[in-house]
Order: C-alpha cells, then sequence, then structure tokens
C-alpha cells in the first residue's frame, strides 16, 4: 500500500499509486465510528512534511477540516497509477490551473468488457446524475441534474471477443468518467463494482481495471515531462491472460 515516487524535483511530486490506497481522509470513518484507515496524505505528511498546508482543504460532512497536503487531482481508491502532488503552495496553484486548462495531458489503460466494434473513438457524452442512484453518474437517457460536458479519447490496443485492453485519454475531468462514458457505449470497466455489478471476469482482476498509464506536462520553467508508472502486477497478469486465449 506504499506509494513509489517516479519523479521529484523542487516543486513536483510524481508517484505511481498502488490500488486500494485513498487518496485522503473524508472523514465518514470517523463519523461511523470506524478507524481511520492510512492514506495518500499521511504518507505525504510522514515523508514530506512541509506539504502540510500546501493545497486547498477540504471538509467533511459535519464540517470539519480534512487536509489535502498538495494533491492537484485525485484517482479513485481502485484505480492504481500516475499521481502528482506539489510541493508548494506557487506550483499547487500552477498545476491546478494547467489542470483546469486540459495542459496536462492524463493516459490511462484499461480493460473493458466486450470487443470494441471501432477500434479508435471518441466518446462524446454529457455527464449527470444517475437517476436509479442519485451517488452514481450516469451518461445515458434520463440523467439528472446539470448536465457537463465531458469528452473522452480511446484506442484499442490489444482484445479478443470477450475483452480488450483500451488506452483511453480523457479531455474533461468528470467524476467517474472513463467508467461512465464506457457504461454508456455498453463496455463497462471490468470488475466495476458500480457501474458492472456482479460481472464475472476471467482476468483475475478483484479491483476496477483502471491504470492511470501516463501524464504529460510543462513545468514551470517550461520543460517538458513524461511520466509512466509500469502496471501492477494484476494488470500485467491479465494482459498475458488476454493473449493466452
Amino acid at each position: 500500500m506504499e506509494p513509489t515516487i517516479l519523479y521529484e524535483d523542487a516543486n513536483i511530486l510524481v508517484i505511481n499509486k498502488p490500488s486500494g490506497l485513498v487518496v485522503h481522509d473524508d472523514g465518514h470513518a470517523k463519523e461511523a465510528g470506524k478507524i481511520k484507515e492510512k492514506n495518500l496524505v499521511d504518507w505525504i505528511l510522514k515523508n514530506y512534511p512541509q506539504i502540510k498546508d500546501v493545497g486547498e482543504p477540504g471538509r467533511t460532512a459535519n464540517g470539519e477540516t480534512v487536509l489535502r497536503s498538495g494533491i492537484v487531482h485525485r484517482l479513485d481508491r481502485e484505480t492504481s497509477g500516475v499521481m502528482m502532488i506539489a510541493k508548494n503552495q506557487e506550483t499547487f496553484e500552477f498545476l491546478k490551473d494547467k489542470f483546469k486548462n486540459h495542459n496536462i495531458e492524463k493516459t490511462y489503460h484499461a480493460f473493458v468488457y466486450g470487443q470494441l466494434k471501432k477500434t479508435e473513438d471518441v466518446i462524446d457524452r454529457p455527464i449527470g446524475r444517475s437517476s436509479k442512484d442519485f451517488r452514481m453518474w450516469s451518461a445515458q437517457r434520463g440523467a439528472r441534474g446539470e448536465l457537463r460536458e465531458a469528452e473522452t479519447h480511446y484506442k484499442v490496443l490489444k482484445s479478443n471477443k470477450d475483452y480488450s485492453f483500451v488506452e483511453v485519454k480523457p479531455k474533461t475531468g468528470r467524476t467517474h468518467q472513463i467508467r461512465v462514458h464506457f457504461k454508456a457505449i455498453s463496455y463497462p470497466l471490468v470488475a466495476d463494482s458500480v457501474y458492472a455489478p456482479n460481472r464475472e471476469n476471467n482476468l483475475g482482476f478483484v479491483r476496477l481495471a483502471l491504470h492511470s498509464y501516463c501524464l504529460s506536462f510543462a513545468d514551470q520553467k517550461g520543460d517538458t515531462h513524461t511520466i509512466v508508472a509500469p502496471y501492477p502486477a494484476d494488470f500485467a497478469n491479465a494482459l498475458d491472460l488476454l493473449q493466452s486465449y
């Protein structure tokens, strides 16, 4: 559950987040009387205490402050891969603006159910709240609330009749965007317990089959960086299985 460092300089830290590690405390454990689980911010505070007050703190449902030390963007608990952390406030504001204006290219790799008909395409569907469950999101007819523009580019890297391994580049950053968009075109992500519950898979996944593979960005000096996160063991194993049958 420990992240590994992929790149570091005086202003930026880029890590490989393992699946299962939540990014920051949301206060829910305390409210439910449970023991707070370790999260990425705990690791940051232990190894980089000077980052403690960098960024924008959040608040729990009961109004308590939650530290988000240096966190500029987030990954879901089950998603593994590249994640960027700002080491000072100036860099935080710089990166926040970059993400807001889509000047940082994010590339994900994922396994989806089924063999996609198009080897390369753009999913351009607005996302709103699900009409079935307000905690979920939807890019299908009947979505509720404010519909926000969302665009996802994908390319099939490998496939068979049961699964496709895809490279995904979201051009917007909506919550659950990749999961919701592939669900909307009837090729949900493998082992997605929320958007494709109770579906078996033969690829060995016990968590969402989504990996933040690469981040490409320019730093404050204008130098460009492309940081790649190696596949975790379950992704490497699934690729072997996909090719074997």
